[in-house]
């Protein structure tokens, strides 16, 4: 019988499929204990949970879980337009922001294209481009930072789209206004930019990339309601661009892309401002008590903006191993060429220092062995 993978597309074959963070029922199955007893710092994921009037929201959606979604989202367009200062023709929603990033190689990648992101940076970037038959330039990225310059010498004839998350998911660094201002005057016309935006409520005094949507440059922010939010489980995302290039990815975008229910949380959570101050708080409080017990257990770990710290821990592996014996799951970052170092999501502070006492146990296991 014929392969199949004669028959499929040629990029298919050689294709990564995405490796999420190990799920908590599954590792409560093979440790044999209740899903409750796991902690997971794993996929940067909001510690309190949804928002209770999201929560509200979504079990009153329900009622009419038999209707279709308003095909349009006017309702959260609209608010995101209001909160963004922008109109809700520039905001376009997606299944999650990686579907937003689909859009963009359905309306924007021809095979053999070029995509430029830097190394380190998210994977779903080069995941993407391969899916539609681009090729991926990885710009050099210097002590797990993003090197604009060197992306914009890294661009080809055949370059499309540039990738830049700020921060940086796996490595949580920031990318400043100054660099980005610098990097925008000397980007060319024709190449569309996405700046993926998706830990931006965390930042403190975050750089302001809206004011070139509303300039009408060729620049796409994404944004989404999985991280301060807390509603990673609905998959509700959004990108912001001028008219014209959100009316290209109207285009490619299926009808109904986004469930009621997940309109019915967004909507209450982006209203919910209390809860996202508390989030940042936990997270702000936690991150910094990871970064100093980091610092006094002499383990190298990269100052972090988001909700996470990527941390070298040496043998990766056994780390990983070991803490999910105690568990607690965390990530490995081999997929991004990082071996020895793990990224541990910011959780609730019972979490994080059971976290740590759990690192410090093994590091005191292994020092007696």
């Amino acid at each position: 019988m014929i392969s199949i993978w004669e028959l499929a597309n040629s990029q298919l074959r050689d294709l990564a499929v995405y490796e999420p963070g190990k799920p908590i029922e599954e590792t409560a199955r093979e440790l044999d204990c209740h899903p409750g007893a796991i902690i997971k710092l794993a996929s940067n994921e909001n510690p309190l949970g949804p928002s209770a009037k999201a929560i509200e929201a979504m079990r009153a959606g329900l009622e009419n879980a038999h209707l279709y979604p308003h095909g349009a989202s006017s309702h959260l367009r609209n608010a995101l337009a209001v909160r963004l200062a922008v109109a809700p023709e520039n905001v376009i929603l997606g299944n999650g922001s990686n579907e937003v990033i689909e859009f963009l190689g359905h309306a924007f990648l021809h095979r053999g294209d070029d995509v430029i992101t830097s190394q380190h940076a998210f994977i779903a970037y080069k995941l993407i481009a391969t899916l539609f038959g681009a090729h991926t330039i990885e710009a050099p990225g210097p002590d797990c930072q993003q090197d604009l310059d060197a992306m914009l010498d890294a661009i080809t004839p055949k370059t499309r789209l540039i990738f830049i998350p700020n921060p940086n998911n796996p490595t949580g660094t920031l990318i400043s206004q100054s660099k980005i201002d610098k990097f925008m005057s000397r980007l060319p016309e024709n190449i569309i930019v996405v700046f993926d935006e998706a830990y931006f409520e965390f930042l403190d005094n975050p750089p302001d990339t809206l004011q070139y949507v509303r300039e009408g440059r060729n620049i796409v922010v994404l944004r989404t309601f999985s991280k301060i939010h807390g509603l990673a489980g609905l998959r509700v995302g959004y990108g912001v661009a001028r008219r014209e290039l959100i009316d290209v990815l109207q285009k490619t975008r299926q009808p109904f892309n986004v469930n009621s229910i997940a309109h019915a949380g967004a909507l209450a959570a982006l209203a919910d401002d209390a809860h996202q101050r508390e989030t940042k708080r936990v997270v702000d409080a936690g991150r910094a008590y990871l970064e100093e017990q980091f610092a006094e257990m002499k383990f190298k770990f990269v100052p972090g903006a988001a909700n996470f710290v990527m941390v070298n821990v040496g043998n990766d592996a056994v780390i990983f191993k070991e803490l999910l014996a105690r568990k607690i799951i965390v990530r490995r970052l081999k997929g991004y060429k990082l071996p020895e170092w793990i990224r541990i999501s910011v959780g609730t502070m019972e979490q994080n220092r059971k976290c740590i006492a759990a690192l410090k146990e093994i590091l005191r296991k292994d020092q007696g062995d």
